[in-house]
């Protein structure tokens, strides 16, 4: 039976068997696209106000240890499903407009995961999962979607996609080549205009001016679903477009931070994340509702992002690539003032809300996360590995805190020197031996180099289209009822 007619059936089930909400934790996992590692003040930041999210450590956990993967597309895969991105979506990179494959609709969602338990769900934001009927957010477990369906930099030269408010795109070169189109979609400056979507009706043609209010028009959204499914268990999924290139704050907070676009954006991201948990707390939400906040990967160094005193950035496979700011929320359940060291990943997250739940996991897949309950509210260490995948490649694997770049055979004890700055392989040959095991242990299922047997099927579709054409037209079925 197809997973989305069990969840149909297991909600009627708990309403007819009268299953309370308050038995039920909500849940909100708010996801920046590129934010730094210290782009944010409880992570050292020295250039950026972040008060709302201060507090929000002060009343939760710092996890500080916790693993996204290099890019876009695959680390939001891993978010939804459970799993290593390629197993999931085995793409090179990230999905363009327009892309023939996007995340299976066969896969299993955290939100689908929530409907067999009566959730109401809304994911408000940036998907970047597939834009193509079949592949949005409403296929994939949630009720309601508002947002632009990938980044903000997928659009036109005209419309401001391709630069920095105040500075004059470049010209297209008229003697350029065309960008290769191929199943990931549209390069380029070949890019349609940007889709601003609700559910899967184009409501909006984002230029400018909507780039500009999109962190404002998230939030209200983010907070009216809030106050609308209050008496009911609801998942709220806010991956916001801020802070990705272009850096688009809104009017109010430009010139407001010591770190230019950037830093300005973050702090509005701040001003956010402040809305919504006064929105939880003001409807008396607090103590039934987990709050995860999250970066997608690593801060782009090229848009003065801050990942210190982490080595690398948005893109790579150092721990600044892939090492996220994170902090978990729940006053009452998880220890207010803390953090851990535990590693913790974006595929461990399913598997946690399952066990908070109660849900059945999928028993016909792998899924290669683990419940890190244990993690977030005490001293245990429930994941001991990590496998740096970037695209196909396996790149790095840890183990405890030691880790090994494949290709160099350099080897850091990440406890001891975070930023990756001193080789201890020669010193340490048995555990360079150890962790080329363990590397070569996962070439039989995900594959090291290529796409390997354990990797699923991607979702396609023929003939796949803009949502907006360039001449400004929409496609057909998403027009303005």
């Amino acid at each position: 039976m197809h997973f989305r007619t069990l969840a149909s059936l297991t909600v009627g089930l708990l309403l007819g068997s009268g299953a309370l909400a308050a038995d039920r934790p909500n849940f909100i996992i708010i996801n920046i696209d590129d934010l730094g590692y210290a782009d944010i003040g409880p992570f050292g930041s020295k250039t950026n106000t972040t008060p709302n999210l201060d507090r929000m450590a002060a009343e939760g956990r710092k996890l500080t240890s916790h693993y996204a993967a290099p890019v876009c597309s695959p680390s939001r895969a891993s978010l939804m499903t459970g799993c290593y991105p390629k197993r999931a979506l085995p793409i090179p990179h990230v999905l363009f407009p327009a892309a023939e494959v996007g995340l299976s609709p066969d896969e299993v969602t955290i939100a689908d995961l929530l409907k067999t338990k009566g959730y109401a769900t809304a994911c408000v934001g940036k998907w970047h999962l597939g834009d193509q009927p079949g592949m949005l957010p409403t296929d994939q477990g949630f009720d309601y979607y508002f947002g632009i369906p990938y980044s903000n930099d997928m659009g036109t030269v005209e419309d401001g996609a391709k630069s920095n408010p105040g500075t004059k795109p470049k010209p297209r070169n008229p003697k350029a080549k065309t960008p290769p189109r191929d199943e990931q979609g549209i390069r380029g400056s070949d890019q349609p205009p940007l889709p601003l979507l609700e559910n899967k009706t184009v409501i909006e043609r984002v230029k400018q001016g909507g780039q500009t209010s999109i962190t404002k028009r998230y939030t209200e959204k983010a907070v009216a679903f809030i106050r609308e499914k209050k008496d009911e268990p609801f998942f709220l999924y806010l991956p916001h477009t801020a802070v990705h290139f272009p850096l688009y704050p809104g009017m109010k907070w430009r010139g407001t931070s010591k770190n230019g676009l950037i830093g300005d954006w973050a702090q509005e991201v701040d001003w956010s994340v402040g809305e919504v948990l006064n929105a939880v707390r003001e409807l008396g939400l607090a103590e039934n509702t987990m709050v995860l906040f999250t970066s997608d990967n690593g801060g782009a160094l090229n848009h003065n992002s801050i990942n210190t005193p982490l080595r690398g950035g948005k893109a790579s496979t150092w721990e600044g690539g892939v090492r996220v700011c994170t902090i978990a929320w729940w006053p009452g359940k998880i220890p207010a003032g803390t953090s851990t060291g535990a590693i913790t990943t974006t595929m461990d997250v399913l598997p946690t809300i399952a066990g908070l739940v109660g849900a059945e996991m999928p028993s016909d897949r792998v899924i290669d996360g683990v419940d890190v309950w244990p993690a977030i509210v005490g001293d245990a260490k429930p994941r001991d590995t990590f496998h740096y995948f970037r695209g196909a490649m396996l790149e790095a694997v840890r183990q405890g805190p030691w880790k090994l770049h494949l290709k160099a055979g350099t080897l850091y004890h990440l406890e001891d020197d975070i930023g990756e700055e001193t080789d201890v392989a020669k010193s340490n040959e048995d555990v360079v031996m150890k962790l080329k095991t363990v590397a070569e242990a996962m070439d039989a299922d995900l594959g090291n180099a290529d796409f390997g047997q354990g990797c699923r099927p991607l979702g396609r579709v023929k003939n796949p289209l803009p949502l907006i054409s360039a001449d400004g037209t929409i496609r057909p079925g998403f027009e303005p009822k």
